[in-house]
């Protein structure tokens, strides 16, 4: 093949393009400190780089947000379930104060004003919210704990109970005692005989202040499976400011054997109906029913603030805006439902729980209990103060026969008093039994809580770790090695220069220099 000058002069320029492009390429490396500014410079690091930025993106968004969003809801349901601690403990050292048999009227007093502090605050913290959600309410994150002020909302209530909610309780029947005033203090018929202690039987509701527009019914299943329901009469629901019939005494006489008190949330049973209901037991061969169960569906309209909303603890409907809640409860066994448990991503195919919902801490007995307590406290003090009222008046009395009469009544209260004084000591006793089982439901949520907020610390130290690891790799694979680019640079100016050199001295030489 003929070489000629043309052909020479073609290979040098282009020879020389190549080395131009060269020492561009490496004076971009240096520039931008990368290997790569176009996929089609190298199609392998262009691929990598893709698939290592998009695993950086998801570490990334698990570190910097997700897990930083599980911590503060974490964060604030610790602190709301250590309050709750911190209360529930309060109540307990209450209870073990008025177990004490020689408590004075202040000391009576002191009791019944924290107890009353106690029951508002116990609830309160349940309304903690994190950026507008409430933590403890479930998927329903727009909707308080409790109600935030007296609210007129009708629900029809359904309370799955078990034999464990049949108590046996004493009821001191004080007659027309508390009527007792310094005008009509010898009118009253009361004596001393007339004065006693029963035991009577009852299931008390998660309310107090229910309607009695639609009677409550108490279903469940006998030997037989069947099917079996009481439904409370009208004549069978009784106020408790009654004095005739006596609402905690009346179940045995009444046609059901049941009677509703609505103020105070209570149904009275007779000794027949709670044996009955005290048979009840749950077969473990038939995993789908639970035959111990004991169904007790009722009317609640009216509702004080702070009152716990039932759509986060029970089957109900709300006629209002005729929405269902939980009817799943109805069908389910309660083992059967796990809550409504609210998971974050906080790594590659990794969750954890964030939420504790109502029920792991704020059961409606604590607040139950809690009022049954400042009842009989109420009622202790108020019976002192008759006593002393009787005492200064018997005093102060110059009739005799006046004398007498004031002293058979203060005999009678005085037994009514011993009694209930009697009734307090154990309730506060068994209260102490119930405050520490409380205290353990509301610490193991505190455990839980913890754990899941130790379990994070770990994913984080580990998608710090992983951070850091794709943030190695995407530099080895993207980075340009300064001091490799500043030689090949320094070789590839070189060479451009020898190029030009070189050519220059070839360009110089044709034929026409031997013609």
């Amino acid at each position: 093949m003929r070489i000629t000058n043309k052909i020479i002069q073609n290979n040098s320029i282009t020879n020389i393009n190549r080395c131009k492009e060269l020492e561009n390429k490496l004076n971009t490396m240096m520039a931008t400190e990368k290997k790569i500014t176009r996929p089609s410079d190298d199609p392998v690091i262009a691929i990598r780089a893709l698939r290592l930025h998009t695993n950086l993106t998801k570490v990334g968004q698990y570190h910097e947000k997700n897990v930083i969003d599980a911590r503060a809801w974490l964060k604030i349901t610790e602190d709301a379930v250590e309050n709750t601690v911190d209360v529930i403990s309060d109540m307990y050292e209450q209870c073990t104060a008025g177990s004490k048999g020689s408590l004075k009227a202040d000391d009576r007093s002191k009791i019944l004003e924290n107890l009353k502090a106690l029951r508002d605050e116990v609830y309160a913290t349940g309304n903690s919210d994190y950026a507008g959600r409430y933590v403890f309410s479930g998927y329903r994150t727009d909707t308080t704990l409790t109600f935030k002020g007296d609210t007129v909302k009708n629900y029809f209530i359904t309370e799955q109970l078990t034999v464990g909610s049949l108590e046996s309780i004493t009821y001191v029947d004080s007659k027309d005692l508390n009527r007792i005033t310094s005008v009509n203090a010898t009118t009253i018929t009361t004596i001393e005989q007339d004065i006693t202690s029963n035991e009577i039987y009852r299931l008390r509701l998660a309310y107090s202040n229910c309607s009695n527009g639609v009677l409550p019914t108490i279903s469940y299943l006998d030997s037989t499976g069947t099917q079996q329901s009481i439904t409370v009469g009208a004549a069978d629901v009784v106020s408790v400011y009654s004095t005739s019939p006596n609402p905690y005494l009346a179940a045995e006489s009444s046609a059901n054997g049941v009677v509703f008190i609505p103020e105070t949330g209570e149904l009275i049973l007779s000794e027949s109906v709670y044996n009955t209901l005290m048979g009840l037991r749950d077969e473990g061969s038939t995993q789908e029913i639970n035959e111990g169960e004991i169904r007790v569906t009722y009317e609640k309209t009216n509702w004080n603030s702070n009152e716990l909303r039932p759509e986060h603890y029970f089957a109900c409907t709300s006629t209002d805006d005729g929405i269902v809640y939980n009817g799943d409860f109805l069908t389910n066994l309660p083992t059967d439902t796990d809550g409504q448990i609210i998971n974050y991503d906080v790594g590659m195919n990794q969750t954890i729980r964030v939420n504790t919902v109502a029920n792991d801490v704020y059961t409606p007995d604590v607040g139950r209990d809690v009022d049954d307590l400042i009842t009989i406290t109420e009622q202790v003090i108020e019976m002192e103060e008759i006593k002393n009222k009787l005492e200064t008046m018997i005093t102060n009395e110059t009739d005799e026969t006046v004398k007498a009469k004031l002293q058979e009544k203060l005999d009678a209260v005085d037994k009514a008093f011993s009694l209930m004084q009697d009734k307090m000591q154990k309730m506060f006793e068994h209260g102490i039994t119930k405050m520490q089982g409380y205290l353990d439901i509301a610490n193991l949520a505190l455990t839980q809580v913890g754990s899941r907020g130790a379990r994070l610390d770990l994913i984080e130290n580990r998608l710090s770790s992983q951070k850091t690891t794709f943030e190695t790799l995407t530099s080895e694979n993207e980075d340009a090695d300064a001091e490799i680019v500043a030689v090949q640079l320094a070789s590839a100016q070189f060479s451009y220069e020898a190029a030009l050199m070189a050519t220059s001295k070839i360009t110089q030489t044709s034929l026409l220099n031997y013609l």
